[in-house]
Parts: structure tokens; sequence; C-alpha cells
């Protein structure tokens, strides 16, 4: 599993559950290009704020990562967020 670093903004304070999707900017190191790529969160850890989840898009940049991959990404790195639906 990759540990992404703790960015510099401040702690976003969300609850994530399992089946949402987090958008994460991902920067590639050496061309210093970035990508927004989506993360289908497992879970979460309230008290390290930290989401657990797979990579849901193929990488275009990021060739280091890869679909379905499991990550670990700080709540600094989320920018945006899709919600599940109630299940019925």
């Amino acid at each position: 599993m990759q540990m992404l670093k703790y960015g510099t903004k401040g702690t976003l304070m969300h609850a994530y559950e399992r089946g949402d999707c987090v958008k994460v900017e991902f920067k590639d190191d050496r061309s210093g290009e970035s990508e927004w790529l989506w993360v289908l969160v497992d879970r979460c850890d309230e008290d390290m704020h930290v989401v657990f989840g797979r990579l849901d898009n193929e990488p275009l940049i990021n060739t280091d990562l890869k679909l379905g991959q499991e990550l670990a990404i700080s709540y600094d790195l989320i920018r945006d967020v899709w919600k599940r639906g109630p299940t019925q």
C-alpha cells in the first residue's frame, strides 16, 4: 500500500464512508505535471485523518500508479467527494 504525504493545507473534517469516491491531485515529482484521480473509499481513520481505498481510474501522467492500487490518502489531499447514494 502506498502512503501519501500529508498536505500543507488545513485538515478537512469529513466523514468518508465505504463506497464514496474522493478526488485527489497526484503530482509527478519528475515532470512537475499533475492529474486529478478518483479513489474509491474502503474505510477511513478519523483520528489519523486518512482515507484508505483503491485508485478508481487509469492514470495517464503518474505511471507509477495503477488502476485498482490500494492507497492511503490524507484528508488534506482530498479536493472533492462524490458521496454514494442511499442503498435500498
